[in-house]
């Protein structure tokens, strides 16, 4: 990633590791900006940082930003362009002589930025942080501007560097991640990118000799003097566990560290019986540094992390020294309206439905996710493969250049992460040079220099483990023959084979079915007998995937996405764009358990795949993690059974059980679930009675509440129903959506019910209180939902 220095009064570039946003002497600095696209850009710097510009009219926003509402259904390309973010700002007079910093934790995808007219600052590249020491820049005890000038035209030296009409994603504009004030004592930690010195900078944590008995933590903790005169200090080490208890600590001896330089402090802690990250309990020590000058302390820093250990050999991988199946998905950040300008809730939110879904992995496809994103992997015990950007295009010298100094600030961003398991140092489905693969490779492990380290790519060579899709190779063996030492994982499975090469063992459930019938991108709307094509491809794909040499596999994907090359939702996921599961996420879903984890997920579980409101649907397939099921037609047994057998389902932990009813009757199925002889869990699903008669709202909180002063959006659902409040999955009215409160709608405020649902995007207001959300439609009665901001 290239970086230019316009200005000499601005002394350190870099940029700044994700535990900034966790520093006490960061403070959140999104509100406040203003706005503005499309605009002449002509002496844009100077003339844009006085408050009165002239013919320009700003937009006051607050960020995570995005410049334009897309709708879902693309009309033509997203926006691109240059747009322009400002801020006035004061830094005190008593900040004089300290450590003044601004980070952005994300800029798409070529950023300028102007203090008080100067031009100060250039990055590179639209899915890290930069930081940017202004000590020099700012007027103290006077207002300042910091203008951004933001263009995300296509450029073939940014990775992924690919146009956007033909990338199979969108990569949106914006300010679309958090920003940050940093204010410290001069002589303070650095960030983990911010001297660029090969693993160091900032703070580095890594394990050795673990056990369930002990653990070896050693730490290098980077400090910079920005003084003009050498300067004393020690660094004081914490590690807490969840009950707030010092579990082990250590403090340095003072050391010298010099003017205009920087000192590293390596220290070692002993954990005597820890407790090990893993995905069924992601444990999470604090570790608190803090470095003391004659005993004060003068800057500190604490970020969450795991003790664990990580192996991979051929067929196998081994976490905590347990052999360990890898069950994952892939997931594109976007979400509908404001692409990637998700809150660090909406963040979590996504990271809980993967792992509701069943999945102990998630590939991070093909970008570096939020800082949020992966707190949230790392909370609720999901394995990550992070990902350096690139999809299908190799660039010349400039872009590689810059893909490798991404690769670089990715793994110092990110290192101190338990669920990071695997680094895609590796440009997607590109033909790549074996000199850059070699590189590439390289950086990662000059980065990281342990054992337990390891790099992956979709081709054959260089990488630590080879991770190619299943459609790379062609049915019946794909993977099955490979038979090389190299640890093997199937990143994508699921979608191509079946969408463009027809594949399939002969399912007998082809029979009469047309060529978008028979793949796997299904919309909720395409009716149960798709949904359950889709699911059926899953399963056979991820049963077939286990006879091999892998150790684990990845489907693509979990969401539904939009992409520049193709004018519709690609729609493999197993969930819709707006987060709505289909039939598939239960298949997932019953992959897990029967013993819930820590965070309750892996339960029990059934689902009914059959709205059971059609004739010729007779077959009732039901996807659970119990050892029996017995389905109930109207109360009267219609038998109790084992899970199904055969070619689609002798691979899997928990094959789906088919039911073949006589005959169809209305009414009422109830599906209940045995373990070991005792009823553990229950469904039922209910014939609809009629067309929809009224409105039932849902919000969809997935572990975190809605909270004011953070742009988070929120999905709410109108249910169309019966009178029993039955979902009534063959609806697509129109249904308008208003709002009553300090919230907004994001998008539309009217759609169409997709199979009985109509999605809706909300977004809370600054202050918190109560909402009241109203839906409606012609001829239902309203629903109102009464719902409470944080």
């Amino acid at each position: 990633m290239k970086k230019t220095l316009i200005c000499l009064l601005l002394s350190v570039t870099a940029i700044f590791k994700a535990e900034a946003q966790k520093t006490p002497s960061a403070t959140n600095f999104n509100q406040g900006w203003q706005f503005v696209k499309d605009i002449d850009t002509t002496n844009s710097g100077t003339k844009l940082s006085t408050i009165k510009t002239a013919s320009v009219v700003w937009e006051n926003v607050s960020l995570p930003h995005t410049p334009q509402l897309e709708p879902v259904k693309k009309v033509k390309e997203q926006w691109q362009g240059t747009c322009f973010y400002r801020k006035f700002f004061t830094v005190p007079a008593a900040d004089k002589g300290r450590h003044i910093a601004i980070q952005f934790d994300a800029a798409m995808h070529e950023a300028d930025i102007y203090v008080n007219g100067k031009h100060v600052f250039k990055h590179i590249g639209g899915y890290l942080p930069f930081y940017m020491d202004v000590s020099d820049v700012v007027k103290y005890g006077r207002q300042n501007c910091i203008l951004v000038k933001l263009n995300n035209q296509d450029n073939a030296a940014i990775p992924p560097g690919k146009p956007i009409k033909d990338l199979d994603f969108n990569y949106y504009g914006g300010l679309y991640r958090n920003a940050w004030l940093i204010k410290k004592n001069k002589l303070y930690i650095s960030n983990s990118v911010q001297a660029q010195r090969e693993a160091g900078g900032g703070v580095l944590v890594h394990e050795e000799a673990v056990s369930d008995k002990s653990a070896k933590l050693i730490i290098k903790t980077d400090l910079n003097n920005d003084f003009k005169a050498v300067k004393e200090a020690s660094v004081k080490l914490s590690l807490i566990d969840d009950a707030g208890k010092t579990v082990a600590a250590i403090s340095s001896k003072a050391q010298a560290i010099p003017a205009a330089g920087h000192a590293v402090f390596e220290q070692h802690l002993t954990v005597e019986n820890p407790k090990l990250w893993s995905p069924s309990h992601p444990y999470l020590y604090q570790l608190k540094i803090q470095v003391l000058q004659n005993g004060k302390e003068i800057d500190a820093t604490a970020f969450q992390t795991g003790i664990r250990t990580v192996k991979f050999e051929k067929g196998e991988f081994y976490l905590n020294g347990e052999k360990l199946t890898i069950v994952g998905t892939n997931r594109h950040q976007e979400y509908p309206y404001i692409g990637y300008a998700l809150s660090d809730n909406a963040q979590f939110r996504d990271a809980w439905k993967i792992k509701d879904a069943g999945f102990n992995f998630v590939r991070c496809s093909h970008y570096p996710p939020s800082p949020a994103f992966l707190d949230a992997c790392d909370q609720l015990g999901i394995l990550v493969m992070d990902a350096t950007p690139g999809w299908q295009f190799f660039g010349g010298k400039e872009f590689q250049e810059n893909s490798f100094q991404n690769i670089r600030d990715m793994i110092r961003r990110d290192r101190n992460h338990p669920a990071i398991v695997l680094w895609e140092a590796s440009l997607n489905e590109t033909n790549m040079s074996k000199a850059y693969m070699d590189t590439a490779n390289k950086i990662a492990h000059e980065e990281l220099p342990f054992t337990g380290v390891y790099t992956t790519g979709w081709m054959d060579y260089a990488y630590d483990v080879f991770n190619p899709a299943r459609q790379h190779l062609k049915a019946p063996d794909y993977w099955k023959k490979y038979n090389k030492p190299k640890p093997l994982l199937i990143a994508e499975y699921g979608d191509w084979e079946y969408y463009a090469q027809n594949a399939g063992f002969n399912q007998k459930e082809y029979a009469g079915l047309k060529s978008e019938e028979r793949n796997s991108r299904q919309t909720r709307a395409d009716g149960q007998q798709r949904l359950l094509q889709q699911a059926l491809n899953f399963q056979e794909a991820h049963n077939d995937n286990l006879y091999g040499p892998g150790f684990g596999d990845v489907n693509w994907l979990m969401f539904d996405y939009k992409r520049g090359y193709a004018a519709d939702l690609e729609t493999s996921g197993i969930s819709d764009i707006f987060r709505v599961p289909k039939f598939s996420f239960y298949f997932y879903q019953s992959q897990n358990g029967p013993v819930a984890d820590v965070h309750g997920f892996g339960k029990p579980m059934l689902f009914i795949a059959n709205y059971w409101n059609d004739p010729a649907q007779k077959t009732v397939k039901i996807f659970s993690n119990c050892d029996q099921v017995e389905l109930f037609l109207n109360g009267k047994s219609l038998g109790k059974q084992k899970p199904d057998t055969g070619m689609f389902s002798n691979n899997l932990k928990h094959p789906p059980f088919t039911f073949h009813p006589a005959s169809f009757t209305t009414g009422k199925l109830t599906a209940v679930g045995y373990l070991n002889g005792k009823q553990a869990a229950t469904a039922t699903q209910a014939t609809p009675v009629g067309t929809p008669s009224k409105i039932v709202i849902k919000a969809d909180e997935s572990g975190k509440s809605w909270t004011a002063g953070s742009k988070d959006a929120l999905f709410f659902y109108a249910y169309l129903t019966d009178e029993n409040g039955t979902l009534v999955p063959t609806s697509s009215n129109k249904v308008k959506i208003s709002v009553k409160g300090n919230a907004q709608i994001m998008g539309n405020a009217m759609v169409d019910a997709e199979a009985g649902i109509a999605s809706f995007l909300l977004q809370a207001g600054d202050k918190p209180g109560t909402v009241e959300i109203t839906a409606t439609a012609d001829n239902l009665k309203p629903g109102t939902l009464i719902y409470k901001v944080h």
